[in-house]
């Protein structure tokens, strides 16, 4: 792997993370408080089976999460389908990984239980993360950003 591959695999981790604690959490907050979401934001309990404060594990996944939005944004120009692209990939891809496999594996209900605040409230944050994500990965370095010459 190349440096510039690891800086640009690297970079897009820490847009991810970054955006988690950010744009996630603030439109959870948002959401929260007009008393639409079910649960607050910036949540510190922790999680199983490590203990991790919730916060932290959500903006470690986020991190990973923009690995792959970073892979899948990455060539196009920042226009409306740049925008476009990680606005659905955010709120699909997370939303669905998180409601189809990652509840059930938790003892969770399936698709959130069919609760529509639950399932619009995942949308929605996951979509705020990846314009966040999308925003933070428009200020790579040039030097990061040109995949040509890989």
């Amino acid at each position: 792997m190349s440096q510039r591959t690891f800086s640009r695999i690297l970079f897009c981790f820490v847009a991810g993370f970054i955006s988690t604690v950010v744009f996630h959490q603030a439109m959870l907050a948002i959401l929260n408080w007009i008393g639409f979401a079910p649960f607050p934001p910036f949540q510190m309990n922790p999680t199983q089976p490590f203990g991790i404060p919730r916060l932290w594990s959500l903006a470690f996944w986020g991190g990973i999460w923009g690995i792959g939005l970073g892979a899948t944004v990455f060539h196009l120009l920042p226009n409306h389908n740049y925008w476009l692209t990680a606005l659905i990939f955010g709120a699909l891809a997370p939303t669905g990984v998180s409601l189809f496999i990652v509840a059930p594996l938790k003892g969770l209900p399936f698709a959130g239980g069919g609760q529509i605040p639950v399932i619009v409230t995942g949308l929605l944050v996951n979509a705020a993360w990846g314009l966040g994500t999308a925003l933070l990965l428009r200020l790579q370095p040039l030097q990061i950003r040109r995949s040509k010459q890989n």
